[in-house]
């Protein structure tokens, strides 16, 4: 099976695909082209298949001289925001967990629909203080970063007041493993399972969960956060990805609506949560 670039390399990709447009349509060859700023022969070739980024300079020269500086400004937006979609924990955590969980607020308080699906884990919108600590204990743990705690879980218990300010949406969908991934002792659990029967009594927010038996339409995935439809945030193993090119985050629109066909709401989810209290 082929290893599937990631969205920022697919990012990049399709920038370049839209430079070697321009280029083309401007009756250009790349070797023309190289020769116009006295570039390498190949910096054309690495720019268009995505093996280097084009500076902003190299942007404005490109477009000058393809004569598509109406193009200029389009072209610099998206090749900055590919820059900032990938960012890796480590530089992300480099001043704490604290600062990181804080730096989600803006996003979060701007944001008047929030989709969330999560696989393994209860999202932090809805932890309780015992599991939140838990879970970024292991965080700090695993990544050997600097012990922010006790402050960490404090900023990330502080974000939840969005839950009850504001005019927000929330439409979420767990897979029913969630409920069931032992985080802290069987207390924590308990006390998190309930927190996530109040939660879900509130008007304002739809909880949906996948039972972990039923047919499926489409499979698990990493974790991802729709913010209306501009931004999506995807948390993997050694790096989040911020996405807002539209094309992409239709994908997970999509993907979002199949997995909410496929959870049960009301009493069903009730019934699988207070199975899993039973279980413990």
């Amino acid at each position: 099976m082929s290893v599937q670039p990631n969205p920022s390399q697919r990012a990049k990709e399709d920038l370049g695909i839209r430079l070697r447009d321009i280029r083309k349509d401007a009756r250009l060859t790349g070797r023309a082209l190289a020769e116009v700023w006295d570039w390498h022969h190949t910096k054309v070739s690495k720019i268009e298949h995505a093996v280097t980024s084009p500076s902003d300079d190299d942007l404005q020269k490109w477009c000058h001289a393809c004569k598509a500086d109406d193009q200029l400004d389009d072209l610099v937006a998206s090749a900055r925001a590919i820059e900032s979609m990938y960012v890796e924990w480590r530089r992300a955590w480099r001043f704490g967990l604290k600062h990181n969980q804080r730096t989600r607020n803006a996003l979060h308080e701007r944001s008047k629909l929030l989709r969330i699906y999560e696989p393994g884990l209860v999202p932090g919108l809805f932890q309780t203080a015992e599991y939140a600590t838990t879970v970024l204990s292991r965080v700090i743990e695993f990544n050997q970063i600097r012990n922010d705690l006790d402050e960490a879980v404090a900023a990330r218990l502080d974000r939840q007041r969005f839950l009850y300010s504001g005019d927000r949406r929330f439409l979420v969908v767990l897979e029913e493993q969630a409920l069931k991934t032992r985080v802290g002792d069987a207390e924590t659990m308990h006390c998190q399972l309930d927190r996530l029967l109040v939660v879900m009594s509130l008007p304002w927010v739809s909880l949906g969960i996948i039972p972990a038996m039923s047919e499926r339409k489409i499979w698990t995935s990493a974790g991802f956060w729709i913010f209306d439809k501009g931004t999506v945030r995807v948390e993997t193993p050694s790096a989040e990805l911020t996405i807002t090119q539209r094309g992409e985050i239709a994908v997970y629109e999509k993907r979002f609506a199949w997995l909410q066909e496929m959870a049960v709401y009301g009493v069903g989810t009730k019934n699988l949560v207070r199975r899993a209290m039973e279980e413990l």
